[in-house]
């Protein structure tokens, strides 16, 4: 017990601070339109929500005996430490010693954005314990058994089917095997392991919306991405993709002209998710006749993780690596009053209790460790998964997934970029502890001959 006294300390500390948390709001944070999406499926169990797939809302339903979102944000907080004693506990058996693995777990453990994040009605932290747990799977041992890739394909499909940017990483842990010569049936067991429960959802999604998927938004996204740079004197989009292009209406983020009325696909008739298809149609057209394109907004959107100071993104969005102090009002909206009358009648918005909420609200937290910080994390993994032994592949390459691939398919968001945080500490720790340290010879001592 001796040999983990110092993260012992630190995860008490962390407690004690979800605690203040607790103290600090009156309830749990719920997002217009996000958290009443994830509530109103979990009451109907139905995947009804063209955004979001309903992996989140699972969870959800299991909890809705108790009808309490404040319940909800206190688990959320209990799994919020279980991720950090999953990362301590990997590091650990790979070899590190006590405090650098506890120093991969302290962003999970005291970034206010994670604490945060544990306390709405969110599906994020759901995604970072499953791929986190994911990664334990494969990696606790050196040689991966079939049971463990089994355990690590079912938990990235329970994560691909809570947000569908993390059904990738399947691909990902495949290819990582075969780079490790796994014996073929560790492959295959993660392949099937984690495609069954995927189809079986994009199954289900079927019956109730008449396409095969996860969700029906995938199009509207991409198509939202290309609108910051699409140029149809250059895509030449046949008539029926046309009314597509973009129309003069000027957004300062990708992401606004999903919602935005005077954008051309809101314009056309059935609402935007009814012209999916076209809009993935074009979407792919415009991203192929302009690559370069593309890949400047996707880099330049990426980059701002990695800022000194936040920077916001869109403009009516203020990004924070604090605590937030006041009061928080939900708009008046017919949904907002069914999921209050099928879920948790006590659902409102939040307010800071004193003196708590004034003590969080000092609480300092600078913000070049959640972003500048990231970014030297990010390089140092990135120096493990290319040298000699690689160790840090793995972790790393999910971490850079989960940074990228939002952005590249809608996006960027500061929130998106919470999962990959501790898998970059994950991949930059094993990197160092890679690192061949020089072996010390013991001097050798000269012979003295005494004459006799």
């Amino acid at each position: 017990m001796a040999a983990h006294r110092l993260f012992a300390v630190v995860l008490a500390l962390a407690a004690a601070l979800r605690v203040l948390v607790m103290l600090g709001y009156d309830t749990a944070m719920v997002y217009w339109y996000d958290s009443f999406t994830y509530l109103d499926t979990a009451v109907h169990l139905q995947p009804r929500g063209a955004f979001h797939p309903a992996g989140y809302s699972a969870f959800l339903w299991l909890m809705r005996p108790f009808g309490s979102v404040e319940l909800i944000a206190g688990v959320q907080h209990a799994i919020g430490l279980g991720i950090a004693v999953m990362i301590y506990a990997l590091l650990r058996r790979r070899g590190l010693p006590g405090w650098g693995a506890t120093l991969a777990a302290v962003p999970v453990l005291f970034d206010p954005a994670f604490v945060r994040l544990e306390h709405a009605i969110l599906s994020d932290l759901q995604v970072i314990a499953l791929v986190v747990a994911a990664l334990c799977a494969l990696m606790w041992r050196e040689e991966v058994t079939w049971r463990a890739a089994a355990l690590a394909g079912l938990l990235l499909a329970l994560a691909g089917v809570t947000r569908t940017a993390a059904a990738p990483l399947i691909g990902l842990a495949v290819l990582w095997l075969l780079l490790r010569r796994v014996p073929w049936r560790g492959v295959v067991a993660l392949a099937l392991a984690g495609a069954l429960p995927l189809i079986g959802y994009a199954g289900w999604y079927a019956q109730h919306n008449g396409r095969f998927a996860l969700s029906g938004s995938d199009g509207v996204a991409l198509w939202a991405r290309t609108m910051t740079f699409a140029d149809c004197s250059i895509i030449k989009p046949p008539p029926e993709e046309a009314p597509l292009c973009p129309n003069g209406t000027v957004l300062d983020a990708a992401s606004e002209y999903v919602w935005a009325p005077g954008a051309s696909l809101n314009r056309l008739p059935g609402g935007r998710f009814a012209h999916n298809d076209l809009a993935r149609s074009f979407a792919v057209r415009a991203i192929a006749a302009q690559p370069l394109d593309y890949l400047r907004e996707v880099a330049a959107n990426t980059a701002l993780a990695f800022t000194w100071e936040p920077v916001p993104h869109p403009d009516r969005m203020t990004p924070t690596s604090r605590f937030p102090y006041g009061t928080w009002t939900l708009p008046g909206n017919p949904l907002v009053d069914k999921v209050r009358a099928e879920y948790d009648p006590d659902i409102r918005g939040m307010r800071s209790v004193e003196p708590f909420g004034s003590i969080l609200a000092a609480y300092p937290y600078p913000w070049f460790l959640h972003g500048t910080l990231f970014g030297v994390v990010l390089l140092a993994g990135a120096a493990g998964s290319i040298g000699r032994r690689r160790a840090a592949l793995l972790p790393w390459t999910f971490a850079m997934f989960l940074l990228v691939a939002p952005v590249a398919a809608l996006d960027f968001d500061h929130r998106y970029v919470l999962p990959a945080i501790p898998l970059a500490a994950v991949a930059a720790a094993l990197a160092v502890a890679a690192i061949p340290r020089p072996r010390h010879r013991a001097p050798v001592r000269e012979r003295v001959t005494v004459p006799v």
